[in-house]
């Protein structure tokens, strides 16, 4: 499904798309817009709440333009119906080796050569290179890893509370969790995990110099493609070891490849479920009603808080990253080709029009898988039914192995990542 050049100012909805091709009319000519900051600073006492100057344009401005770091400036789509539209608009481009690509920072910008894989890539690249991993994140395969994740859940339970409190939860549960899952889906060994988080740390930090991301990129891919290296002469049976045996040896792709394949699925195992576990039940210990009614859901009632969850934290806060490679008219502006966009995914999870008070939480809340967390189109995340799973088996487990869980510090003595490129809670001092 494709969409048109010009989409119908201001009231654009996710059930009334125009098509690409149809003729529209010019849009009026408009002043140009003054780019303000990029900003992820929130208002204290309010971490769980997008960035204000950024919330605010749900309202005032759906298109706008922000300074990047790098002093260049990129297009601000901030409504969910305008994103829908053009994440799945093939006039919107993902591929990061073009020139305006709106890094993140200038760590990323160093290691984009680097780390490129499929998720930086358009069709019909990117959907032969994902189509190789397809079938390892099925619903059908991860529902099958659900008595092995809830093993590893009750292990770690059992070791929190054999320790007795107090405990992080981020290192002790939120961390470990899907540390643990995906070390094993991969082959990875778990023994090894103080090497790959550190030198992913420094990777998806903003504040890294380039060399120092780069330096931990080069680390990691190299660990990981003499790991499939070993897998290939000794295959066992997790994911490398498959990649190896059928993609390596047949020569459908190099060592350089797998590595950075298993680099992302590594980092992406971990970094989105481990920020989303952590924030989710400091959210709770916020909400005590809330809380009460996750900590006695059902299968289906925990999936349904879990999807609320997702929308009402919004983990990926950098927004999707896009270039426009042809004109397209939005709201009396036209993006022109070549132009950076940014999809605020975090605003479109907070949109009025889609969501009834969109800054409350509600783990009843209606149809909410919907988000866009996980984003949207040909690129929505590969990983995201193993993301859930993990979530639906973590927070009930949690909150009733401790009833009585609380918080060891004020709230706003806790600190906040908001220089990574996932949102999160550094450390959870918690006790029951």
């Amino acid at each position: 499904m494709t969409f048109c050049a010009a989409f119908a100012p201001v009231t654009v909805r996710p059930d009334r798309l125009p098509t690409e091709g149809r003729i529209m009319p010019e849009p009026p000519p408009k002043p140009p817009l003054k780019p303000a900051a990029w900003t992820t600073r929130r208002v204290p006492g309010r971490p769980f709440d997008p960035p204000p100057d950024r919330a605010r344009l749900i309202a005032t401005a759906p298109i706008s333009k922000v300074t990047l770091w790098n002093g260049t400036t990129a297009w601000l789509v901030t409504r969910y119906a305008d994103q829908v539209a053009l994440l799945r608009d093939k006039r919107i481009s993902a591929d990061d080796t073009h020139p305006s690509y709106p890094a993140v920072s200038a760590a990323e910008d160093a290691t984009r050569d680097h780390n490129r894989t499929f998720i930086s890539m358009d069709d019909p690249d990117h959907a032969a290179a994902r189509r190789k991993f397809m079938g390892e994140f099925s619903v059908r395969r991860v529902a099958g890893l659900r008595p092995r994740i809830e093993q590893i859940v009750t292990e770690l339970l059992d070791l929190m509370e054999d320790a007795g409190p107090p405990a992080d939860l981020v290192s002790a549960f939120a961390m470990a969790v899907p540390v643990r899952v995906i070390c094993e889906l991969l082959g990875v060994p778990y023994a090894d995990r103080g090497f790959f988080q550190e030198a992913n740390a420094v990777v998806v930090d903003t504040r890294s110099t380039p060399q120092a991301a780069l330096d931990a990129s080069c680390a990691l891919t190299a660990y990981l493609g003499e790991l499939v290296e070993k897998k290939l002469r000794a295959p066992e049976d997790d994911l490398l070891s498959r990649l190896a045996v059928e993609h390596l040896a047949t020569g459908r792709t190099t060592r350089e490849e797998c590595a950075r394949e298993a680099r992302l699925l590594l980092a992406a195992g971990q970094e989105t479920t481990t920020a989303m576990i952590a924030l989710g039940v400091c959210a709770l210990l916020q909400h005590p009603d809330q809380l009460a009614l996750v900590r006695g859901c059902g299968p289906h009632q925990v999936a349904t808080a879990v999807e609320e969850l997702l929308r009402y934290l919004s983990v990926t806060h950098m927004g999707r990253r896009r270039v426009a490679v042809a004109d397209i008219g939005l709201h009396g502006y036209v993006i022109k080709a070549g132009d950076p966009v940014i999809f605020a995914g975090d605003l479109a999870n907070r949109d009025p029009e889609v969501y009834k008070d969109p800054g409350r939480l509600d783990v009843r809340r209606p149809v909410t898988r919907r988000h866009l967390t996980f984003g949207h189109g040909p690129h929505q995340c590969l990983g995201q039914h193993l993301a859930r799973l993990e979530l639906q088996v973590a927070y009930p487990a949690l909150l009733q192995r401790f009833p009585r869980l609380r918080l060891d510090r004020p709230l706003s003595e806790l600190s906040f990542r908001t220089e990574k490129f996932v949102y999160g809670v550094r450390d959870l001092p918690v006790a029951w």
